[in-house]
């Protein structure tokens, strides 16, 4: 398949983006190449390959799961902006 001008102004008219025609044809250039990268890449056997949905075998380390003591309030209204007795104070965002 082959990019042409064509193609990269109906594109930037989808994205409501205006291109010059010198990044028209850069564009023509590099998605060509790019198309041509991965015909490239359909012309290997991958008969044997199975079906993967992650490149890497990952799993989720899970710690366990304790009780431990938690910061004190007053550490952690420290830094805060706006206090309003042991609460932090924010701005309304519900009207």
């Amino acid at each position: 398949m082959k990019i042409d001008k064509k193609d990269i102004e109906y594109i930037a008219s989808l994205s409501r983006i205006e291109l010059s025609d010198l990044e028209k044809g850069v564009f023509v250039h590099q998605l060509n190449n790019i198309l041509s990268y991965i015909e490239k890449l359909n012309e290997l056997n991958t008969e044997n390959v199975k079906p993967m949905a992650h490149p890497m075998n990952a799993s989720n380390v899970f710690r366990e799961d304790r009780l431990e003591p938690s910061i004190p309030s007053s550490n952690a209204l420290l830094n805060a902006p706006a206090v309003k007795g042991v609460f932090f104070k924010v701005p309304k965002v519900i009207e």
